[in-house]
């Protein structure tokens, strides 16, 4: 990825100024899908940007997730009990 298009950044500084590397490095390094990115992006940023609010958008990316690859998804409403299942790749 450039480097200059890293340093501009719409809607503040909390990425280029509190990590080594940006979210978007990692998710794109590591080819990640979109759902896993946001979670990335989320968790990563919560502390610096809009705090629970953050953690609540990951959390639901995880239920897309759990939707898309194991056929679940109510991992908070009603408590997880069902075996995970490994996505078959």
């Amino acid at each position: 990825m450039n480097k200059n298009k890293l340093q501009k950044q719409v809607g503040g500084s909390h990425y280029k100024d509190n990590f080594k590397i940006q979210p978007i490095e990692y998710i794109q390094a590591n080819r990640m899908q979109f759902a896993e990115g946001c979670v990335v992006k989320y968790v990563s940023r919560h502390s610096f940007k809009n705090g629970k609010e953050d953690i609540l958008k990951a959390i639901q990316n995880l239920e897309f997730i759990l939707e898309r690859d194991y056929n679940d998804w109510q991992i908070h409403q009603k408590g997880y009990k069902n075996k995970v299942r490994r996505r078959k790749l």
